[in-house]
C-alpha cells in the first residue's frame, strides 16, 4: 500500500516578506512598487523665472548692509576721537597750557579728518540721505568738538561754510600704466588728486551747534575753579547769542532739535546764575568757595521750580 505523499508547501523567503510589509497596497490586493527617488540635483532651473531673477537682489542688499556696518565703525570712531578733543580743551586752565592744548587738539583734529576721509569714499557715488543714519552721531560730535576749538581759539562761531571745507578731501586719481619691458605686469602710479566732499545737511550742522553751549557751559564753570572770574561774563553773551538765533528756528520740524533747545536753555540758564552769583556776592564769598556756592545755586532754583 503505498502512501501519497503532500507536496511540500513552498515558503516565501524573509526577504520577500519584509519586503512586501514595507510596501503599500492597491485595493486590489496588489502591491505598490516604489521607484528610487528622483535626483534633486539633476532638476533644471529655469534661470529666467521671475523668481531666480528676485534672488538676484541679495548680493545688492549684502554690499549695502556691509557698507553700513563699515559707515558705523568709522562713525564710533570719530565720536569717540571727538570727545577725547572736548575733554582735552577743557584741560585749558591758563594762557600758558591754551597754545599747547590748542596744538594737540588740532593734531587730534586732523586724524579724526581721516575716518571723516573714509566716510566720504564710502558714500562717493552714493545717496548720503541713504547712509545718513549710519554717521549722523559722529559728524555731530565732530561738529560739536570743532566749534568748541574754533569759540577758543577765534572766539567766534563755527560757520557752515567753515565746516563743507573741513569736510572735503583729496583723494589721489590713479591710473594703470603698462610697462615696455614686460607687458603683462601692470603699475599703478599716482598722477594727480581730485576732492570729495562729505555732504552736510543744513539739519546735522544745526543739531551739532545745539550741543555746544553745554561745553561752554561746563568751560564756564571750570574757568571760575582756575581763578577766571571774566571769562562768564565773556561766555554768557555769546550763548544768549546762539539761543536767540536757535529761537528763530521751528522746534517742530525736528524732535531732536526740540530736546537740545530744551538742553541749550537750561544751559544758559546756569551761565547766567553764574554770572548774578558773581555780580551780586562775588565779594562776599571768598575766592575758595565762589565754586561751590556757584555749583549749588542753580540746583537750590531747579528744586524751588
Amino acid at each position: 500500500m503505498f502512501i501519497k505523499m503532500a507536496a511540500p508547501i513552498e515558503r516565501k523567503s524573509e526577504h520577500t516578506a519584509s519586503e512586501h510589509s514595507s510596501q503599500k497596497r492597491k485595493k486590489d490586493g496588489s502591491y505598490i512598487k516604489h521607484g528610487r527617488k528622483p535626483d534633486k540635483s539633476a532638476v533644471n532651473v529655469n534661470e529666467n523665472s521671475a523668481i531666480i531673477a528676485a534672488f538676484s537682489y541679495q548680493k545688492e542688499l549684502d554690499e549695502k548692509h556691509d557698507k553700513y556696518e563699515r559707515l558705523v565703525k568709522l562713525s564710533r570712531d570719530v565720536t569717540i576721537e571727538s570727545k577725547r578733543v572736548i575733554f582735552l580743551l577743557h584741560r585749558i586752565s591758563s594762557e600758558d597750557t591754551c597754545e599747547a592744548i590748542l596744538k594737540e587738539a588740532d593734531e587730534k583734529i586732523c586724524q579724526i579728518g581721516k575716518k571723516l576721509k573714509g566716510i566720504a569714499v564710502e558714500l562717493e557715488g552714493e545717496d548720503p540721505y541713504r547712509f545718513l543714519r549710519a554717521y549722523t552721531n559722529g559728524l555731530q560730535e565732530y561738529i560739536e568738538a570743532i566749534s568748541f576749538y574754533e569759540y577758543i581759539l577765534n572766539k567766534q562761531l563755527l560757520t557752515m561754510k567753515t565746516t563743507e571745507e573741513k569736510l572735503t578731501f583729496k583723494v589721489p586719481i590713479t591710473k594703470e600704466e603698462t610697462s615696455e619691458k614686460d607687458k603683462n605686469q601692470k603699475q599703478t602710479e599716482a598722477v594727480e588728486t581730485r576732492q570729495i566732499q562729505l555732504q552736510l545737511p543744513p539739519v546735522e550742522y544745526v543739531l551739532g551747534l545745539a550741543d555746544l553751549t553745554g561745553e561752554l557751559m561746563r568751560y564756564c564753570i571750570n574757568s571760575i575753579g582756575h581763578g577766571n572770574i571774566k571769562k562768564p561774563f565773556e561766555l554768557v553773551s555769546f550763548m544768549r547769542e546762539i539761543y536767540e538765533g536757535f529761537s528763530l528756528c521751528s522746534a517742530s520740524a525736528s524732535r531732536e532739535l526740540k530736546q537740545k533747545m530744551e538742553t541749550m536753555r537750561r544751559s544758559l540758564r546756569k551761565v547766567e546764575n553764574t554770572c548774578y552769583t558773581l555780580q551780586v556776592r562775588g565779594s562776599e564769598i571768598p575766592k575758595h568757595m565762589l565754586m561751590d556756592a556757584i555749583t549749588a545755586e542753580p540746583q537750590t532754583e531747579e528744586a524751588a521750580l
